[in-house]
């Protein structure tokens, strides 16, 4: 007999219970505010609160410029190897409360190896953390390291170095985040190529509070893999067409979007005219902690949104693992969890 249950709040409970993979999520910005007041309080900083209800108030943004100057202000209280080790596990112990399985990390090493962090020591901290994090909690984590762009074409050289000469076991990917205007692309050609020719994969930030030009400059000078966001791709049909060609996955990130002030409000949120256009689109929460959310939440959003029953969450989900960069085993064992939760929902 098939589930009776079709409210809200039977999808929540589905989504809940969800094995799930997630792809664009950052490092620091998923410090809870559990985790920022014990950094807080072990590196007092006048900027940030360390009591967790004021956080919240803190992690209220005017706009995307603000939200890096807060977000800058927490990558302040991550000061040693102990923190990175801390602050890691930490975010895997809350990706294993919403049955996250999978998840590959943005990590900016930048911001600590420049804060004084040996780089060794980074390395093996989060190393560590992710070794821990599989044997403990069932949480499979793999790295992409990503430059700042607002620091400009040192970081991207030093970014590149890290990954290339110093790459951890878990590292996959090459990315760009931050801001995107002022940054354009094609200037971080060089730092991509050599992330590429040493086997990582490319997934940039482009077209999140900057127009389509952006997406394609990523995609032809950066090579693209995965977008980062790409809000912006459905205001340029043909690069629609070319995404959903290329099945070009997009890392959407509906309250992140929001709370940026990327998009006017949820209800006008792009990502419906990426799916009618058939782009393979895939769900993640960006800085959970920051914005008030977590994957679940972004699930729920995004069911609203496309008007999707368990099994069109379930999908949802599936592309996730299918758009990762996870080994093989663990991409066919999540695919199944994922099928087996979905048949026993519906039994």
């Amino acid at each position: 007999m098939s589930n009776p249950g079709t409210g809200t709040g039977d999808l929540s409970a589905f989504i809940a219970g969800l094995p799930k993979a997630e792809l664009h999520v950052h490092h620091v910005g998923s410090a809870s505010p559990r985790i920022v007041a014990e950094l807080a309080a072990r590196h007092p900083d006048p900027a940030v609160p360390t009591d967790p209800e004021a956080l919240a108030e803190y992690f209220t943004f005017r706009d995307f410029a603000h939200f890096i100057e807060v977000y800058l202000s927490v990558v302040d209280l991550v000061r040693d190897a102990e923190d990175v080790r801390l602050l890691t596990y930490e975010v895997a112990r809350d990706m294993a409360r919403q049955n996250i399985r999978y998840a590959e990390l943005t990590v900016t090493p930048y911001s600590s190896t420049r804060r004084g962090i040996p780089e060794v020591a980074f390395m093996e901290a989060i190393e560590d953390a992710r070794r821990a994090a599989e044997a403990e909690l069932g949480v499979v984590l793999r790295w992409c390291f990503d430059i700042p762009g607002e620091a400009g074409l040192e970081s991207a050289e030093e970014t590149a170095r890290l990954a290339c000469e110093l790459r951890p076991e878990g590292l996959v990917s090459f990315g760009l985040g931050g801001p995107e205007i002022g940054v354009p692309r094609p200037q971080f050609k060089p730092y991509f190529d050599r992330a590429i020719a040493n086997g990582l994969h490319s997934v940039p930030h482009a077209g999140e509070t900057t127009g389509p030009q952006t997406v394609w400059d990523a995609l032809t000078s950066l090579r693209a893999e995965r977008i980062g966001h790409g809000t912006s791709a459905p205001r340029d049909p043909k690069l629609l067409e070319y995404l959903a060609e290329h099945q070009i996955p997009l890392e959407v990130c509906p309250t992140s979007n929001l709370a940026t002030r990327a998009v006017a409000s949820l209800d006008e949120h792009p990502v419906t005219e990426m799916v009618k256009a058939g782009v393979l689109v895939t769900i993640n929460s960006d800085d959970p902690p920051m914005f008030g959310t977590d994957l679940c939440t972004e699930y729920e959003i995004a069911a609203r949104l496309l008007g999707l029953d368990a099994a069109g969450v379930a999908a949802l989900a599936k592309n996730a693992v299918t758009a990762s960069f996870a080994p093989d085993a663990v991409k066919t064992s999540l695919l199944a969890e994922i099928d087996a939760h979905l048949a026993s929902w519906q039994a």
